[in-house]
């Protein structure tokens, strides 16, 4: 099921109802429940601002079923999150070498091109992996970021977690824990990554008990700043490599999808490469390769938040379960155990937010912000109620900084040391949508070859 397509239905008459509903809530069926899905604005900022009664980590076990697959401590105990607010977000600078030097090593290995030469590769199961070796070079480091079977793991993890949540939701709640067990393959992946991470944790477990945490060549990676903040059983292999997959989760295929997608619209429109190679390479130029450097890079910027906009990854977001009824200031009544979401794509491209909403402007957020003289508003990690596949408000993605920070330095490399074209002179591939989940296409192929001036 196409869900964007009734979404933008429901809004659409939201949107021109008569007075007294006008941009009125309306609900929408999936596999095992209705979603309440918000169309105003007023309802989103109120969305995003309550989270005694209005719960994302509710919203998320009925999705994937967290507690059942992962277990209750990963659902209930999420101090991961607070690991990458605190550590991931506030080492980027540090760590930034490290990213940049297994981007270029990434694309070099995976491309793995001939001078001259042009190669058609499969562009969503190659960046998935850029992005799996990248993002695991901070959560791991060498030299398993780069082992192929840690790879794949975290790759099909994912769908299966995906996969698992559906599954295990067509169960009544006293069966699901035997569900998750037998009829999902979690369980498999998480005695596949203990075997894989188990050297690596008993070896860090062995210093940490002789030194505490501080020693001599301390790896600065996620795994240690989880095993410092780990206590008691949380510090065994089994329950540090549940909280590894899911870190992985959430870094791999939303990041690996808008590069994509970005890709794509690069590779269909040529002519946009040269402003952004110009702007990466004077900034370079001047500042080298440096956190500092690509966050001044504000073509590239808006390049990727535009086709963030107009292409989505979710059809609705924002999603929260009311643990308790509520009322919205407007008299609007959600009780308790309804899922509610907002329709991000729809937004995304309503007229009253957007000039020309259906219509690619890649530099759209650098006009913006000429216009108004804010560059943080308009920026790829601003989120707002007319922005929102980051989330908004109190509970927006901690990862965000890490991802746009991936994202950019890996676009700036493609932009300076390739050329890039669809085969055959092909449209933009359309992305694929399965009931909320937008990807880009799988099949679709993207033509590289080393830069030529």
């Amino acid at each position: 099921m196409n869900a964007q397509s009734v979404i933008q239905e429901g809004y659409k008459k939201a949107s021109s109802a008569r007075p007294s509903y006008k941009s009125a809530p309306f609900k929408v069926a999936e596999l095992n429940h209705w979603t309440v899905i918000l169309s105003s604005r007023e309802h989103v900022e109120e969305l995003a601002k309550e989270s005694d009664k209005l719960s994302f980590v509710e919203a998320i076990n009925d999705q994937i079923q967290v507690e059942y697959s992962l277990g209750h401590e990963v659902h209930h105990n999420s101090y991961h999150v607070s690991v990458v607010r605190l550590h991931l977000t506030r080492n980027l600078e540090v760590l930034y070498p490290h990213i940049r030097d297994e981007i270029v090593a990434s694309f070099t290995d995976l491309l793995d091109l001939s001078e001259n030469e042009w190669k058609s590769v499969p562009a969503l199961s190659i960046i998935q992996k850029i992005v799996c070796r990248t993002s695991n070079r901070v959560l791991i480091g060498l030299p398993l970021c780069r082992d192929p079977d840690w790879i794949d793991l975290n790759i099909r993890c994912t769908v299966d977690m995906i996969a698992g949540g559906v599954i295990i939701g067509l169960f009544p709640k006293f069966m699901r824990p035997l569900a998750a067990r037998l009829f999902t393959r979690v369980p498999q992946c998480i005695r596949r990554g203990a075997k894989l991470l188990g050297p690596i944790i008993e070896e860090r477990q062995k210093y940490l008990d002789e030194y505490g945490t501080e020693w001599d060549d301390k790896p600065n990676d996620f795994l240690s700043w989880l095993m410092d903040e780990a206590e008691g059983a949380e510090l065994t292999v089994d329950r540090l490599t549940r909280r590894m997959l899911v870190i992985n989760f959430a870094a791999i295929h939303t990041t690996a999808g808008a590069f994509t997608q970005a890709l794509f619209y690069l590779a269909a429109n040529p002519h946009y490469i040269l402003p952004l190679r110009e702007e990466v390479e004077g900034i370079v130029q001047k500042e080298g390769w440096s956190k500092g450097a690509v966050g001044k890079m504000r073509k590239l910027d808006s390049f990727l938040k535009e086709c963030l906009r107009f292409e989505g990854l979710l059809s609705a977001s924002l999603s929260r379960k009311a643990v308790k009824d509520f009322t919205f200031s407007d008299g609007t009544f959600i009780p308790k155990g309804t899922l509610i979401a907002a329709a991000t794509v729809s937004i995304h491209h309503n007229k009253d937010f957007y000039e020309n909403p259906d219509v690619f402007e890649p530099f759209r957020f650098v006009g913006m912000h000429d216009e108004d003289g804010s560059h943080s508003r308009h920026q790829y990690t601003s989120t707002s109620a007319e922005f929102l596949p980051f989330g908004h408000g109190r509970h927006a993605c901690p990862g965000r900084f890490f991802a746009a920070n991936e994202l950019k330095s890996m676009l700036a490399h493609v932009v300076v040391t390739y050329d890039v074209k669809l085969q055959d002179n092909e449209t933009c591939p359309q992305s694929w949508h399965i009931g909320s989940f937008i990807s880009a296409n799988p099949h679709a192929k993207v033509v590289f070859r080393n830069r030529i001036d």
